[in-house]
């Protein structure tokens, strides 16, 4: 491994046209040592399977994505979605990682209440939160670009991410600061330094933001150094607030995934080292 990759981790998703032994076999060519996993690959893989094959492989699960989905006003949907939290709290632990991202959920359907979402996103953690520290994880709460507001995440900013982390101790509850979400925010600088403060920054992933936007905007992230966003700045604002832990590139982009994925791992890692490092 370069020095210059000791840091690097690659989302699953940004190469998700592989299998699970495939990322594994690319990321040993390549001397990647760091994966961030999502639950459903995982899931239909195997959560213990998943598990050896990392160990085996020396890789580091450095992120679970994702937990979340916290905003329902129906009771019975609120359990489902406390349970399926611990569970993947639960899941984390069997695989290794000690950080849980969460994409808090969107509106309801027929609600216009994003206070009240996100007063029952505060609700839900106050149950979460506790049990998440017991069994070593960290929830770190991702702010979504406010283009997701309605259907994904009410939590659009650091500011109201770090709002809703500061409830709870530090060592239960932080942020996620992924630079597609918030390299438009002026106000995120500072925040980032406040989560620093705090010991709040409990993940950090890269992507780049290009337009025009694809339909559905979902899978519009661009490969680093393609797009708008001074990838090494937001990486110095990181660590300038202490942060040295893995540096994750996440990626959802179609024209990405329709390549070999060795090939964009590699290239990946190539563009990684040419504006983050």
């Amino acid at each position: 491994m370069s020095e210059a990759l000791a840091r690097f981790s690659i989302n699953q998703m940004t190469v998700k046209q592989l299998s699970l032994p495939e990322l594994v076999s690319a990321c040993t060519d390549l001397g990647v040592t760091g994966v961030g996993l999502w639950r459903e690959p995982v899931q239909a893989y195997g959560l213990e399977a998943t598990a050896k094959l990392m160990r085996d492989a020396g890789l580091t699960v450095t992120t679970l994505c994702r937990g979340g989905f916290l905003t329902a006003i129906d009771a019975d949907a609120r359990v489902a979605a406390i349970a399926d939290n611990r569970a993947a709290i639960d899941e984390a632990v069997t695989l290794g990682t000690d950080t849980l991202v969460l994409v808090s959920g969107g509106l309801p359907a027929g609600s216009k209440d994003l206070h009240g979402a996100r007063s029952r996103i505060a609700d839900a953690l106050a149950e979460l939160a506790p049990y998440a520290e017991s069994r070593g994880i960290r929830l770190a709460i991702e702010p979504l670009h406010p283009m997701f507001a309605s259907d994904r995440c009410v939590v659009s900013t650091l500011a109201q991410a770090l709002d809703l982390a500061e409830l709870f101790p530090a060592a239960q509850v932080g942020v996620c600061v992924d630079t597609y979400h918030v390299w438009w925010d002026d106000q995120a600088p500072a925040q980032i330094a406040r989560a620093g403060r705090s010991g709040r920054l409990h993940a950090f992933q890269l992507a780049d933001w290009i337009t025009p936007l694809p339909e559905g905007v979902l899978n519009g992230r661009g490969q680093l150094g393609e797009g708008s966003v001074d990838l090494r700045s937001w990486r110095s604002l990181v660590e300038e607030a202490g942060y040295a832990g893995p540096i994750e590139v996440e990626l959802f982009n179609e024209e990405l995934w329709s390549r070999d994925g060795h090939e964009l791992l590699s290239e990946t890692t190539g563009e990684y080292v040419r504006h983050a490092c």
